[in-house]
């Protein structure tokens, strides 16, 4: 069962929102933090290394100082306020004339470790570690975790029938472009209601935030240990999260670039990728991919499809049929002799929303031999993929729009 609860968020005044939410701390480096910040944005929180000139080590001591001291100014200057009650909240984003509609809630600690809140990455220790200072030092979730869940026709019903009739709280389009909109659900009765619902949901699966789940999860374990009269209801016990339907939700594409080509000129690259691949040459037009198993490159000024070839992939297996353990294997591994793609400083991973013309620019800078572009994963293979126990390769799934973060903050006492 998925365990929620309610929460008194903290969170910014309405007419503050836009000045203070920000994007999430792992999508930009610092530099990229410290042109975007205005004075009362959440990246001073978030990213505090960007309030000293030149800026320190993000990982240092005084910044995480920075951190905390910053959390209490903007309390203190009313820029962030508690609410006087514990409720759930609408958060609902629109990407492209498309929106979603999630619920910010607390999910509790013992379902990350037991496995109810399931993930399909594997966490890098260090990174959890360092989420891991910023919630023990703060006391506090300060940004959400992303979660999908299976629909349920009540949640939803619930939420349209909010949405219909109350106006929002929150509603601004970001510097993205992207919309934000959110609704505070006073009603005890409806938030009694969604709790109940909840507790007969088999799972709820990580989309997007698989260190931060771990580090809630692990600094909640360590106040339990901590504390000599733990009873099980302490705030700690719980973590922020905003929780989506799975229809709501969509994929896109998360695509490669390469800085060599191990020693082979462009042409006899692409006689070695038509053992595995049928290979066509597209022009200088962008080509995205068509389908599963369809790739595009562009090398040497222009894009190619490739069209694995029956026999080298395995769609019965939920890792084999990823697009990514397909191009991981026949290329990255077979031709270009790239074994680890975590730690490999020969590939980089740029993200879809950036587009494909990112790939060309890349490519063509000289900064990159050759780039890849890969079809989407789906909802469905994420989701069979952490049913059945079984971890994604890495970069395989980019989430947009991100949460906004600073919109709601969870503090754990």
């Amino acid at each position: 069962m998925a365990r929620i609860k309610p929460f008194a968020a903290i969170r910014p005044p309405q007419e503050m929102v836009k000045e203070v939410a920000s994007r999430p701390y792992d999508v930009l480096n610092s530099q990229e933090a410290k042109a975007e910040a205005g004075e009362k944005s959440l990246l001073h929180i978030i990213k505090p290394e960007i309030d000293f000139d030149p800026i320190i080590d993000e990982h240092g001591q005084q910044a995480y100082d920075k951190a905390v001291e910053n959390f209490k100014k903007w309390q203190e200057r009313g820029w962030l306020k508690q609410d006087d009650k514990e409720m759930y909240y609408i958060y609902a984003q629109t990407m492209e004339g498309r929106t979603q509609y999630g619920l910010v809630v607390c999910a509790h600690i013992d379902d990350y470790l037991s496995g109810a809140i399931k993930k399909h990455e594997l966490t890098r220790k260090d990174k959890e570690e360092d989420r891991m200072i910023h919630v023990r030092l703060q006391n506090a979730n300060i940004e959400p975790v992303f979660f999908a869940y299976p629909d349920v026709a009540e949640v939803n019903q619930i939420v349209t029938q909010i949405v219909k009739n109350q106006p929002p709280e929150y509603d601004f389009v970001a510097e993205d472009g992207f919309g934000h909109h959110f609704w505070p659900i006073h009603d005890d009765a409806i938030n009694q209601r969604i709790t109940q619902i909840f507790a007969a949901i088999p799972a709820l699966y990580v989309a997007d935030g698989h260190h931060r789940t771990a580090a809630a999860a692990l600094v909640g374990q360590e106040k339990r240990i901590q504390n000599p009269h733990h009873t099980g209801n302490e705030e700690y016990n719980y973590f922020l999260a905003v929780v989506f339907p799975e229809s709501h939700l969509k994929i896109i594409d998360y695509n490669r670039v390469v800085k060599n080509l191990n020693g082979m000129n462009p042409q006899e690259f692409i006689v070695a990728l038509s053992k595995d691949f049928t290979v066509e040459e597209k022009g200088t037009n962008i080509y995205a991919p068509s389908g599963l198993h369809n790739f595009s490159m562009y090398l040497n000024g222009k894009w190619y499809s490739l069209t694995a070839k029956p026999g080298t992939y395995n769609d019965s297996d939920p890792i084999g049929v990823l697009d990514v353990t397909v191009i991981s294997n026949l290329v990255f591994d077979k031709l270009l002799h790239i074994k680890d793609l975590r730690t490999s400083k020969e590939i980089d991973f740029i993200g879809g929303i950036r587009g494909l013309g990112e790939l060309k620019r890349r490519v063509d800078s000289g900064e990159m031999a050759a780039a890849f572009a890969l079809y989407p994963v789906t909802m469905k293979q994420l989701i069979n993929i952490a049913d059945t126990g079984n971890i994604m390769p890495p970069k395989t799934t980019w989430f947009e729009p991100k949460l906004r973060s600073g919109i709601a903050i969870h503090k754990l006492s």
